[in-house]
């Protein structure tokens, strides 16, 4: 056993730690302290702050330009998951969501997403795919399945614009009700890499989901692409119950229209629920 391995770790991640501290007090874009004055600081070696700093390059938190040194990285978009009574709802993440579309084609379902969708191989669905951006940058590659049947007038422009929720209620008369969600660790193709922007084996975070209708029946079928440097779940869980409040008055607080809250049905899921948000 290596005895210098524990002193090692212990150095990484005090300088971690340092580091942190740089960021949080720092905006995006701002430089921090070169490696060579940072080791001098802190008393430990440039390949041990390296490490560190290359730790917090890989997650996001950190940029490093050739030449130039270390910055602040932008701010990630945050999507907080919230433990309800019997469901998680998801409240809309950060950011104006936009969408471009790669591809829009009625193919077959095939068998896979035959089964994913309670469909025959051979049914017609409509197969998209888009680059999803928050301010303009590129953050998911989305892979949308829905049966042809259901939205026989789909257009181009609902798929860039909006909320595709709300257009299949409006304007196919599909209720979406609940959603079951997978997430998995991967990282990127060189030409998932080449449209979100980032380097070819970044980490992301895959997504599944299969969205059903208040009937039960799937309405759709998705597998998304998230990058890892970019985006991040928060968690909020209920391990208790609430402590006890007044009672509520009639009147609504300042800020909050009256029913904003009331009449909002979250999606919920039996696993993780519907993460993604703009959808």
């Amino acid at each position: 056993m290596d005895n210098k391995a524990p002193e090692t770790l212990l150095k990484r991640e005090r300088v971690r730690d340092h580091i942190l501290e740089l960021i949080e007090a720092r905006r995006p874009g701002d430089a921090i302290p070169s490696e060579r004055a940072l080791s001098a600081e802190l008393g430990v070696s440039r390949p041990t702050l390296r490490a560190a700093a290359d730790e917090l390059v890989a997650t996001g938190l950190l940029v490093r330009e050739h030449g130039r040194g270390m910055f602040v990285a932008p701010q990630k978009i945050t999507q907080e998951l919230v433990s309800g009574q019997h469901s998680l709802s998801a409240p809309l993440a950060g950011g104006s969501w936009s969408s471009r579309l790669l591809e829009f084609a009625t193919v077959q379902a095939g068998a896979r997403v035959g089964r994913k969708l309670q469909l025959s191989p051979a049914a017609s669905i409509v197969y998209i795919a888009r680059l999803r951006l928050v301010d303009g940058a590129p953050i998911a590659i989305e892979h949308l399945h829905i049966p042809a049947e259901l939205v026989p007038d789909l257009s181009e422009q609902e798929l860039e614009a909006g909320d595709l929720y709300e257009h299949l209620r409006d304007h196919h008369q599909v209720q979406v009700h609940e959603a079951v969600q997978a997430i998995e660790p991967t990282v990127v193709t060189q030409a998932e890499a080449a449209l979100l922007g980032v380097p070819e084996l970044s980490p992301a975070l895959l997504f599944e989901r299969l969205t059903t209708d208040t009937r039960g029946h799937p309405v759709e079928y998705v597998h998304s692409l998230y990058r890892g440097d970019r985006y991040r779940i928060v968690s909020r869980i209920t391990l208790g119950p609430a402590p006890a409040v007044p009672e509520a008055r009639s009147e609504h607080h300042p800020g909050i229209p009256p029913g904003d809250f009331a009449h909002r049905d979250p999606i919920s899921s039996s696993t993780v629920g519907d993460v993604q948000s703009g959808r």
